[in-house]
């Protein structure tokens, strides 16, 4: 374990053997920091975190603090992280509320780029990106392999799907279906499929395509959804 002198690790803090901690970091009491994870300098980890194993959190990153939310009175709710993430310099990622089910999770092999706000309960899946200062709103969930462009906000309780692709500086207030692509400013909407993205995670064309045909029949066709799904 490596411990910069100027670093305060509570005493009763859980580290493993081979955890890093850089300069002025704080790591509070209830913190459990898994195998190879990586604090660089200024990074605050408080309330009742638990981080995998490999994660590399950036300078300035706050994990675990309070939630943002008047009916909060200081319960011992969570975040929870899994593996090989990396969270970039100034995210923000809050605990849960015991309204919300106290907890705020973030799978494994994600990336949160710099100054991306977490908010609490929001459930993260796993190959999760996130660009330059996206924001989430309480009680959010976003399916694995979901890109979120940068300076987009989501507002609460917004459910995202997998494979999703948001566009960058969007609004987004409504749930989007898995494989789907959204932008479009003050108030994003679908655009079609996130074909490039389904491409990369090696979707085949005969996949795509089927995928392509659902997605037109439930969204274009204007048949109501029970209607669609009878169709298909």
């Amino acid at each position: 374990m490596k411990i910069h002198p100027s670093a305060i690790v509570h005493p009763k803090a859980t580290l493993d053997t081979d955890v890093e901690v850089g300069p002025f970091c704080v790591v509070g009491e209830h913190v459990v920091i898994g195998k190879g994870s990586r604090l660089h300098s200024h990074v605050n980890v408080e309330g009742w975190t638990e981080i995998g194993e490999r994660n590399e959190v950036h300078p300035f990153a706050s994990i675990g603090g309070p939630p943002q939310h008047l009916a909060y009175k200081g319960e011992p709710t969570k975040v929870t992280i899994g593996h090989d993430n990396i969270i970039r310099e100034y995210v923000t990622i809050n605990r849960g509320t015991v309204q919300g089910g106290g907890v705020t999770s973030l799978g494994s092999k994600g990336i949160l780029m710099a100054y991306v706000h977490v908010a609490h309960d929001c459930r993260l899946g796993n190959h999760i990106i996130m660009a330059n200062a996206a924001s989430l709103a309480g009680h959010i969930t976003i399916g694995d392999h979901s890109v979120i462009g940068g300076l987009t906000g989501v507002l609460q309780f917004v459910r995202i799907g997998d494979y999703v692709m948001v566009g960058g500086c969007c609004a987004i207030g409504q749930d989007i279906p898995p494989f789907a692509f959204a932008a479009g400013g003050y108030r994003a909407h679908l655009y079609g499929l996130n074909t490039v993205g389904l491409q990369r995670h090696g979707f085949s064309v005969d996949r795509i395509a089927l995928l392509r045909k659902a997605f037109d029949l439930l969204f274009r066709t204007g048949h109501r959804t029970a209607e669609a799904i009878k169709l298909a």
